[in-house]
Parts: C-alpha cells; structure tokens; sequence
C-alpha cells in the first residue's frame, strides 16, 4: 500500500507536515511518501497567466504524486480559518487539470494548530468541499494545542488520549 501524505502549509517547520508524517507512519504495510508543498510553488493562479503558459508542470507533477496513492493522508493548515495561500494555490492549479484532483482516493483529513480548536474550521471546510474534487474522506482527526499534544523530537503525539485516538482511526481504516 502506498500512502502520499503532506501538510497543506509552505512553512519548513510545519506542524502539519509533522502531524501527517507520524500519522502515515502508523499504518501498517505501507510505503509512506511525504510531499514538500514547497516543491510545488507556482504563480499566484489566474486564468489570463493560465492562458499565456497553459496547465502548469508542478501541477501536473503534483496530481500525478496523487494518483500513485492508495491512501492520502492530508493535514491541512489553518491561516484566518480557511486554508493556507500556497495549499489553496496548488488546488486552484490542478482543479483546472481535472475536477477530480484528489482522484477517489480514500483519505485520511486531519488539521493541526497551536491553538486549541486544532484548526477545526478549515477541517470543517475541507470535510464538505473534498468530495466534490475526488476526496473520498474516509475519516478526519483534529489535534488541538499541538505544542502541548505533540513530542516534536520523538515525531508523535505526546498525549495518550489523543494517540489512541487517532491510532484507533488508522486501524479502523
């Protein structure tokens, strides 16, 4: 089994990034790729730019990473209770490739934050909007107050309430 996971903020320190990586690593049996959203940075979308050069090659690169998933493991960011600018522009840009930009791949939605909602809004958006782009939400977990829920060293989440919690989801996956 395969499993693409990312966090949907550009920052290199990201705690989303560190959310979906442990979260990947719990499943079992499978290969885990964890994308770089700063591997995918594009012009700011509008279509007279799409007109003048056309469907970009990170954006393709980008659905092309998806469609070798079996499973997504997505943990989205949360700027002013929305998505992150470089998440939303990378969507935009493969949304125009093809609606179905999550491809019907079983995923695993989740959000992290310092705060203690655990970006709950833009998981709340995410969790009704996904399935109209091809993400099959199988289930979501949100981990409030990561700095206080989550060992940064060890790479894992340091409450045991909420560990079980989401190693409960992945085996029920």
């Amino acid at each position: 089994m395969k499993i693409i996971a990312f966090g949907a903020s550009p920052s290199k320190n990201s705690i989303n990034k560190k959310l979906a990586t442990y979260a990947a690593s719990l499943f079992e049996n499978a290969e885990v790729e964890v994308l770089d959203l700063n591997n995918f940075q594009m012009p700011l979308f509008s279509v007279d730019i799409e007109k003048e050069i056309g469907q970009h090659e990170l954006a393709k690169a980008f659905l092309a990473k998806i469609a070798t998933a079996d499973v997504l493991v997505v943990s989205l960011a949360e700027n002013n209770g929305n998505y992150s600018a470089a998440f939303k522009n990378i969507f935009d840009w493969c949304s125009r490739i093809t609606a179905k930009v999550f491809h019907e791949k079983p995923m695993l939605l989740m959000a992290t934050s310092p705060g203690g909602r655990g970006g709950a809004s833009v998981l709340e958006i995410a969790k009704k909007a996904f399935p109209f782009y091809g993400g099959n939400v199988k289930a979501t977990f949100s981990l409030p107050s990561f700095d206080a829920n989550f060992d940064v060293t060890n790479g894992k989440i340091s409450n045991p309430e909420l560990d079980n919690q989401l190693k409960e989801i992945i085996k029920n996956f």
